[in-house]
């Protein structure tokens, strides 16, 4: 189902974007080397709680995962790329992190992703890979608007990616949200422009482009069931914003409040 939401729910996605924008600012500042990722999701629980919001991760369980994921957030080190579960942990100096969060606030869900370098920054090609993942996104938003293409937004992303270097997996990408988390449609981050369904003013799509350094395979860790790491453990970066599709164009809802005076929106002209 796709979902077309009105003035109201989206002005109640503005508000659940910007509560997972703001929790993932507040996160990322918390992040030293020595944080310990079950920490991390604890803290995410408080915030989430906190907000008189509902995380989107702790009952989910569709069929690629292994039960319910059971944590408030996606921790992923490295070579984990999505889904990355939670667990004993403490963050080393160089490592590059992924924090994935999606919840429900007021009956609408927001999803965002960031990827960054905790401690010092070792290793130029991740900050170029981070870097990618950042501008594919921003080339999908900056054409988003009614009456384009899924695939035109497919095509922005993948132009950036392939541009850079990078092999591009199709089997995860971005998708729908409203009401629920993972709705129709899906974004695949590679495609051929003027095809699939034409934006409207009131969708919501979670736009979220990820790479792997040196393959576009993905393997399960077979310990939890549920993180996607690359299958040759290169490192990994992955960036996603929820946006909401207006008259004019596209307006990123889930920035944090810090990021307000340079990003509020983005439309396109």
């Amino acid at each position: 189902m796709i979902e077309i939401l009105n003035s109201a729910g989206v002005d109640r996605a503005r508000v659940a974007g910007r509560l997972v924008g703001d929790i993932l600012h507040t996160l990322k500042a918390r992040c030293r080397v020595g944080t310990n990722l079950l920490d991390l999701d604890q803290w995410a629980k408080q915030l989430i709680l906190e907000a008189g919001a509902t995380s989107c991760y702790v009952d989910y369980a569709p069929p690629f995962g292994r039960g319910p994921f059971g944590h408030y957030i996606c921790t992923g080190v490295n070579d984990a790329v999505l889904h990355g579960m939670p667990r004993n942990y403490r963050l080393a100096d160089g490592d590059l992190l992924t924090l994935d969060l999606a919840v429900t606030k007021d009956g609408v869900a927001a999803d965002a992703a960031i990827s960054f370098i905790v401690g010092t920054t070792r290793n130029p090609a991740d900050v170029a890979m981070i870097d990618a993942t950042e501008r594919a996104l921003a080339a999908a938003i900056d054409i988003a608007r009614p009456g384009a293409r899924l695939g035109d937004l497919s095509h922005a992303i993948g132009q950036v990616l392939s541009g850079a270097g990078y092999l591009i997996n199709l089997e995860f990408g971005g998708h729908g949200i409203g009401s629920t988390m993972h709705q129709d449609p899906h974004v695949a981050n590679n495609g051929r422009p003027g095809r699939g369904y034409k934006l409207r003013p009131g969708m919501l799509l979670a736009l979220e482009p990820w790479v792997m350094a040196d393959t576009d395979r993905l393997i399960t860790d077979p310990d939890d069931g549920w993180t996607l790491r690359s299958a040759t453990g290169c490192r990994t970066a992955h960036t996603e914003h929820t946006i909401a599709i207006t008259e004019t164009g596209a307006e990123v809802l889930t920035l944090a409040k810090a990021s307000e005076a340079t990003l509020a929106r983005r439309t396109t002209r």
